[in-house]
This record gives C-alpha cells, sequence and structure tokens, in this order.
C-alpha cells in the first residue's frame, strides 16, 4: 500500500497539495471506517464558474415515488415534526456505556463538508457543514453534541448501510430522489443544489451542453449524476457520444481521475464541485447547475419516530441564527457558495407522508 501511495503522489504532482492529498486519501480509503468525534475548523477559497446550459430537471428515477405530484417533489413526502420518542429513539438512548452514541454515516473526503483535516494534527477531526449538523442532532437525542459514533461510508454503501441497520442515520450530502424513497425515509431537506460540470480550467468543456461530445466523464456509483447522465443519454439530452463508462465508489475518486488524465470531466453536486475547485485551482466549474435537488438525513423507512425528531429538531436548527444552518454555512461554505446563502437554502418545509 504505502508504494501505491508514493506512486499516485508522485503522479499528482503539480496538481495543488490540499487537492492531492484528499485525492489520495480518497483512494486509499475505499471502504467503511470508524472515526473519532469532531470539532470544526478549516478554510478554503473559491471556485469559479463559466457560462452554461440550465435545464434545471429532476433525476428521472421514480422507484419510490406513486403519484405525479411525488415524482415532482419527492422532498416534500416526509413525516411531520415530533417531539415524542418511539421505540427507534428508545433504543438509541437504551445503549450503555461506551455504545451509547448516535451512530451516523458520514463522508470524510468531502472538504468543508465532511471532512478528515490532515493538519489538525494527531486527532483527525471531522469537520464541515453536515458534521455541524451531526452534533446538533446527537445534541437534542442524547443531550451531549459529541455522543456521536462517525462511520465513514462510501457514495455506493450509504442506503446498504441503512438497510443493514450499520447506522441510525446517513448525513453525506445524500440527495432526495423517488428512487431512494423506495428503500429509505427521508428528513425534510437541509441544503438545496444541482448538478454541475467540474473540468479543467483549460479544457473546452462549457457546462452540461455538446461540449461534453466525445469526453469522458466520470459520476460515483449509485450516485444522483450517475442516474441523470444516464438516463438523458438515453432520451437524447445529453449527447450520445459523451463516455460514462467511469464510475466509482466515492465521488472524490473522480477527482483523482481527472487530475490523473483518465477522464476530461466530473459531474456532481455543484456544492461538492465548488468545495473540490477550492482544493485544487487547476479546476474549475463549467456551466450552471442542471438539475434541483435537495439533500436530507436519511434513515430506515420504518424509523418514523426517529424521522419526526429530525424534523423538529431541522426546524429548531434553521431558525438558530447564532449556532444554527446559517452559522453553520457562513463558517464552511461561504467561501465557496458565496457569502448569500439564500440561493442554497431549501423551502419551507412540507410534511406530505401520512406514514
Amino acid at each position: 500500500m504505502t508504494m501505491w501511495v508514493r506512486r499516485v503522489r508522485a503522479g499528482l504532482r503539480g496538481w495543488g497539495g490540499v487537492g492531492a492529498m484528499a485525492a489520495v486519501c480518497a483512494l486509499a480509503v475505499a471502504f467503511a471506517l470508524l472515526l473519532p468525534l469532531t470539532q470544526p475548523g478549516g478554510s478554503g477559497k473559491a471556485g469559479s464558474g463559466g457560462p452554461g446550459l440550465a435545464h434545471a430537471t429532476q433525476a428521472k428515477a421514480e422507484g419510490g415515488c406513486t403519484t405525479p405530484a411525488m415524482r415532482k417533489a419527492p422532498e416534500k413526502y416526509t413525516l411531520p415534526p415530533s417531539g415524542a420518542d418511539g421505540s427507534t429513539i428508545a433504543a438509541i438512548k437504551a445503549r450503555q456505556g461506551e455504545k451509547r452514541k448516535l451512530v451516523v454515516g458520514v463522508d470524510q473526503n468531502s472538504y468543508r463538508w465532511g471532512y478528515r483535516n490532515p493538519n489538525s494534527g494527531g486527532s483527525g477531526d471531522l469537520e464541515g457543514f453536515d458534521i455541524d449538523l451531526v452534533h446538533r442532532i446527537a445534541q437534542d437525542i442524547l443531550g451531549d453534541e459529541n455522543a456521536v459514533q462517525f462511520k465513514a461510508i462510501p457514495t455506493n454503501q450509504r442506503i446498504p448501510a441503512i438497510k443493514d441497520g450499520r447506522v441510525d442515520m446517513v448525513i453525506r450530502t445524500m440527495t432526495i430522489n423517488c428512487d431512494r424513497l423506495a428503500q429509505v425515509a427521508f428528513s425534510a431537506p437541509y441544503f438545496k443544489t444541482g448538478q454541475q460540470v467540474l473540468a479543467p480550467k483549460s479544457s473546452t468543456i462549457k457546462g452540461y451542453d455538446d461540449t461534453l461530445a466525445k469526453q469522458r466523464i466520470c459520476t460515483a456509483t449509485g450516485s444522483t449524476a450517475n442516474t441523470a447522465l444516464t438516463g438523458d443519454q438515453k432520451t437524447g439530452e445529453l449527447v450520445g457520444s459523451a463516455d460514462l463508462r467511469t464510475t466509482v465508489p466515492n465521488q472524490l475518486d473522480c477527482l483523482v481521475r481527472l487530475q490523473l488524465g483518465e477522464v476530461d470531466a466530473v459531474v456532481t453536486d455543484g456544492a461538492l464541485a465548488a468545495s473540490q475547485a477550492a482544493q485544487d485551482p487547476t479546476v474549475e466549474l463549467k456551466g450552471e447547475p442542471f438539475t434541483t435537488e435537495y439533500y436530507g438525513v436519511a434513515m430506515k423507512k420504518d424509523a418514523n419516530d426517529l424521522v419526526r425528531r429530525v424534523n423538529q429538531i431541522l426546524v429548531g436548527y434553521r431558525a438558530d441564527r447564532t449556532n444554527g444552518w446559517q452559522a453553520s454555512y457562513n463558517r464552511w461554505l461561504s467561501a465557496t457558495l458565496g457569502s448569500d446563502s439564500s440561493t442554497s437554502e431549501p423551502p419551507a418545509p412540507q410534511y406530505l407522508r401520512e406514514n
């Protein structure tokens, strides 16, 4: 493994220290890891975007949506807030000793979202926007913001980790969509984003348009980007010669492939792409977002009391201007997404799921 890392590092010379370091980390850590509790910190610079064509379409997976209204707005189909404990929360609170923690699936490679800061000394702390939300939920349910057991999971293992009971929830830039609603339950949205193209600044790619012809595009397996691109290519919305064969377990692995010259572009959530552009000054966002998507907290389908409780927590988190959503945005995301958070704020929640 040491020799492999040295070879990859050699290939990444000239791509920027922080970005290269995170990229090596992403390939080296492919499976679930148990991580320590976290403290906030870190900094970054904004990436830049270019002109392009905005389609503002939803990913086309419809597995968990049973009506046209639900297919149009799956983020509205969650349960009303409640502060009451049920069987799921009672089981979490009944854990004893060192096991009395909220078990949460997170990322450790997404800069400013869920990021294991290599400059934090020997602690290897996690930090970021998603991590702040984890601490808020732990504080509400267990009375201790640090009563968390973090499990780092790849993009393509988020739903299996929930269904298998390895985690109580996943807070990992996870888009609410119909296909996922067939398998897990979601909270109300806590962030708004959209798919965008990331490519080298020197690239002729201009956005999600015909400039992607004959270009090699990387997406993460099981991601909404992968679903959107494969669906759009079938319907002709994406040029047929775009090469979509490169898929990876972790989204950040795509940045590594881009840096090594193995692909020509990456498609992922614009919020994540902006953070990657901040890590690597040789890449930039190309064009405007071509979907509208919302991140939610994912839980087991039958964990109704936990879903209601998280929705209750989110109400207070968004209203808290001192230590809530806005403060977390200012700390972690304003440097990459801009000081105006209005485009990232989810709409007022609607609770249309009945049971």
